[in-house]
């Protein structure tokens, strides 16, 4: 009994290895049906309630949107009779999703756009936001969360992220649906989040070995075109959820990605180095400037005391070593190396860019 259960074991084991490849990424995680996309909406409001954080007077468009909604409300006031320091005009912004229903809660976000100091403790006013057809499809309304703060008076403050900048969780309502007919409009296209001819085709492979219905054909390096069978609706979604959890390997090309201000370096495990020797040494040059002063002898005739300036110069150079890197190796093989010499990431910035001139780096170097 005990040697079949151990049997079973591993069976199962080999089945899951078989099933997800190493590096292996669901479909729906590196790819995405045409069409079935957010739409950004924007929309400019007031927030309202402000600790005297708002914007000042000569901020004039906030004083008028407030003028305008006050009249809209009944109430007749002049922009000049106004003082508007506890409220401040902001851009409204969201990302309406896909199939998105009439009532649909959605998370908003807020941008000061006058000379606001901070949003904390405000209330959004009621704010339609809109698509690019100029019609509304979402109305925001609510209190904001600030991620920050700013606290000071007339010589020093203290401020914490960007508290002109905040968010309403599920202070969007949908209230028109976007048009939408999944399936119905002939073949379906699949885009790569990553172009690429090695990916594209696999995940054609994929889909046909486990989907042979849908007949995908890869076009491009970013598109694979999907021929629908005629199936029913609810056919269709059951097919559409079985393909986007396949697993597809995805190829990537060896790149080396350096960002110069932090010195961050990141490397892909496609990364190849050909037989190279580095060198890694410092030279330190020390110069300071003195002056000392010369004073004649007592009783010396036409003695005068004057100032003599002092340079002092030292110069040091730390030892280094050359390490020599075998050809065919992998980027945990050149890091090693580098840490031999006590290289910093900066240093192995300098480095990969000289290898990348030797022709020794087998690999984009991007510098961003």
């Amino acid at each position: 009994m005990k040697q079949r259960i151990t049997t079973i074991l591993v069976l199962a084991a080999a089945l899951l290895l078989a099933a997800a490849p190493a590096g292996a990424i669901r479909l729906k995680d590196m790819a995405s049906l045409r069409g079935v996309r957010p739409n950004q909406l924007i929309g400019y409001g007031l927030v309202v309630g402000l600790n005297g954080t708002g914007d000042k007077a000569a901020t004039t468009f906030t004083v008028q949107a407030l003028s305008n909604m006050l009249n809209r409300m009944g109430v007749r006031v002049t922009p000049s009779q106004m003082a508007v320091k506890n409220v401040a005009a902001v851009m409204v912004t969201c990302n309406l999703p896909p199939f998105a229903r009439a009532g649909t809660r959605i998370d908003v976000t807020l941008s000061s756009i006058g000379d606001a100091t901070s949003l904390g403790g405000g209330t959004l006013m009621l704010t339609p936001l809109r698509g690019l057809d100029g019609k509304v499809y979402v109305v925001a309304q609510g209190p904001i969360s600030v991620g920050g703060f700013l606290i000071g008076g007339e010589a020093a403050e203290v401020r914490k992220n960007h508290p002109t900048v905040g968010r309403i969780p599920r202070g969007g309502i949908v209230e028109r649906e976007i048009p939408h007919v999944f399936g119905r409009g002939g073949p379906m296209t699949l885009n790569l989040d990553t172009p690429d001819f090695t990916t594209a085709m696999r995940v054609a492979q994929v889909i046909n070995r486990a989907l042979p219905q849908l007949k995908a054909q890869a076009l491009d390096p970013s598109t694979v075109r999907l021929r629908l069978p005629p199936v029913s609706p609810n056919q269709l979604i059951r097919l559409v959820s079985r393909m986007e959890n396949l697993e597809v390997k995805v190829d990537q090309p060896a790149r080396v990605v350096v960002e110069e201000r932090t010195g961050t370096v990141v490397m892909g495990q496609n990364v190849r180095i050909s037989t190279v020797a580095v060198a890694s040494g410092a030279l330190s040059i020390s110069i300071q400037e003195s002056a000392e002063v010369s004073q004649a002898l007592p009783l010396a005739p036409g003695g005068q005391t004057v100032v003599v300036p002092q340079t002092e110069v030292r110069v040091g150079e730390s030892k280094s070593k050359l390490a020599v890197v075998r050809g065919g190796v992998t980027i945990a093989s050149l890091v090693k190396a580098l840490n031999a010499l006590g290289a910093t990431p900066r240093d192995l910035i300098t480095i990969l860019q000289a290898i990348k001139a030797a022709g020794a780096l087998q690999a984009q170097l991007e510098i961003i």
